[in-house]
């Protein structure tokens, strides 16, 4: 049985969509059979971290309606073996959504994938709460600046609040330097949120560069962010990783 997780974000700005894609890269890499969803309706924009957009052509609306088939809706990365896409629609209102038929295509995603990670809309509106009701781990991504803290600590509060207990913490795009000037630490941080740390990934100008050259992350040349992700993607996998110290 595979293991659905969303990937959130109290506000945008975070590199939620970048994380989602890299962790599921990783993964892949990993040999996991992955599925990748983007759930942000309307503002999708996880093709292009994934350098996919030319290959997603049905979105997960054609599955939820009956249309198609769950792997009929599914692209395969030609770059990463074992990684696969679904892309979001154009629009759709959560609101209205059959949360039975929904459940139904998520229990079939843990039949088919090893792991099926979620690209949650920023902020927690409709959208964020379909992608948590139905995923057994949360990663909550967040950077180092206050807002995007508060964000991240409100986001970790409605998941709990959903009575969903797994809740992880990614502090993404960091710069220790910028972290002394506000005397802040991952400590207060992990504190703030009240989640456990999955992984700190420093600011990268390679993951700028990479979606810039249609590239995935993992296969660009100088990718020192990815290793992060790896160990993210190892961490989720069970291993026992050692946190770098910072």
């Amino acid at each position: 049985m595979g293991k659905v997780i969303a990937v959130i974000s109290g506000k945008g700005g975070t590199g939620k969509t970048t994380s989602t894609a890299a962790i599921s890269s990783c993964l892949a890499a990993l040999e996991k059979k992955t599925l990748c969803i983007d759930f942000d309706a309307g503002l999708k924009n996880l093709d292009l971290s994934l350098c996919m957009t030319d290959f997603a052509v049905k979105d997960y609306m054609d599955v939820v309606g009956g249309n198609i088939e769950l792997m009929e809706a599914c692209s395969e990365s030609p770059q990463i073996p074992n990684l696969f896409f679904l892309a979001a629609p154009i629009v759709y209102d959560y609101e209205n959504v059959d949360e039975q038929v929904l459940k139904s295509m998520f229990e079939n995603i843990r039949q088919e994938f090893d792991f099926c990670i979620v690209d949650a809309p920023s902020g927690v509106g409709s959208g964020f709460r379909r992608a948590v009701s139905n995923a057994d781990m949360s990663i909550v991504v967040t950077t180092g600046e206050f807002p995007a803290m508060r964000d991240a600590n409100h986001a970790a509060s409605i998941v709990r609040e959903m009575g969903k207990e797994d809740i992880r913490l990614l502090v993404n795009r960091v710069i220790p330097k910028n972290l002394k000037r506000i005397k802040t630490s991952i400590d207060d941080l992990i504190d703030m949120v009240g989640a456990r740390l999955i992984g700190i990934v420093p600011e990268d100008k390679s993951v700028f560069r990479a979606l810039h050259a249609n590239t995935p992350l993992i296969l660009y040349k100088k990718r020192f962010a990815a290793y992060d992700y790896l160990d993210i993607a190892r961490r989720i996998s069970g291993e026992e990783i050692p946190l770098r110290q910072w």
